[in-house]
């Protein structure tokens, strides 16, 4: 038996738009991490070892993925029912 007032989606607008937000935050991690290779393969860039690609870009990609997971634990509070 269902109940009549209950969503047909599972999850309420507030969880996708905390969903869609992680998913944001993680794709900028990604490409916060990209670049820095050396276009000869002979010769070595110290530019892949910056602190933007080893330090910031790892915990905006975890912050995205804590944001994701925060979005699909997320239940709105119901009204106390008389």
């Amino acid at each position: 038996m269902t109940n009549p007032t209950s969503s047909p989606f599972v999850f309420s607008r507030k969880n996708y738009i905390f969903l869609l937000s992680g998913i944001g935050i993680i794709i900028l991690g990604y490409l916060l991490m990209s670049g820095g290779g050396s276009e000869d393969p002979n010769v070595f860039d110290p530019e892949i070892f910056s602190p933007r690609r080893i330090t910031l870009a790892p915990i905006v990609v975890l912050l995205g993925y804590g944001m994701v997971g925060y979005a699909i634990m997320y239940k709105e509070k119901v009204g106390r029912e008389q």
